[in-house]
């Protein structure tokens, strides 16, 4: 029975098998966990929307992980501050770290019902399209080409946000997730960048990314 749970575990998806994963006390720095709860509630929708808009169920399984990945960095905070609360003061000044977390909680759960219209799409995409078409800002999916002179450059240095208006939310490489990657991440060939920002800044970008234009301009 036991080896029958064990191969079943194995065969879950990543965010499954974060909800299996015990929450034990910690301590930890509430500003570090606030911290992480921001980031996550930063990028989360946007990815959760990526997944959407191309119906993309790898993505969508990512929003899922974070979406655990709130729920527990929640959970955590709320056993701190019972811990901590000694008298009404204590109690007073928790009472507005708890309502922050309880926000950024509330971004991911609506994140991963964003990200959830990846199972039922038929249903959805005349009127997810619809928005996405009238949206000022349009989410991008572009593959690295080997020849493009973005290779091994940083987003820093290619000046990506003031060329082009639009902002890298993720970058999937191999198998992994960089999660909202900062100007010091360089680009690779064979990246796949998640990409927002507005259509003409979009179409630049791909042009450049895929080799087709040498200068970022």
């Amino acid at each position: 029975m036991i080896k029958g749970i064990a191969r079943l575990k194995k065969r879950l998806p990543r965010w499954k098998k974060a909800e299996f994963e015990a929450v034990r006390y910690v301590p930890t720095n509430v500003k570090a966990l606030l911290t992480e709860m921001k980031d996550i509630s930063e990028i989360i929708v946007d990815l959760a929307y990526s997944a959407a808009l191309y119906k993309n169920r790898e993505i969508a399984e990512e929003v899922k992980y974070l979406e655990v990945r709130m729920d527990k960095l929640n959970y955590q905070i709320r056993m701190i501050a019972m811990l901590a609360a000694r008298d009404p003061q204590d109690a007073e000044q928790l009472a507005g770290v708890l309502q922050i977390a309880e926000a950024a909680e509330s971004i991911s759960n609506a994140a991963g019902d964003i990200a959830s219209l990846v199972y039922s799409a038929e249903a959805t995409e005349p009127v997810f399209s619809y928005i996405m078409e009238r949206s000022i800002e349009k989410i991008g999916r572009m593959i690295v080409s080997p020849n493009s002179k973005a290779c091994g450059i940083s987003l820093d240095e290619l000046e990506i946000e003031l060329k082009t208006g639009c902002k890298a939310i993720a970058i999937r490489r191999g198998e992994t997730w960089i999660y909202d990657p900062d100007e010091t991440t360089k680009i690779l060939e064979k990246d796949s960048l998640l990409v927002v920002g507005p259509k003409e800044g979009l179409k630049k970008l791909r042009s450049f990314l895929k080799g087709e234009k040498e200068l970022l301009e």
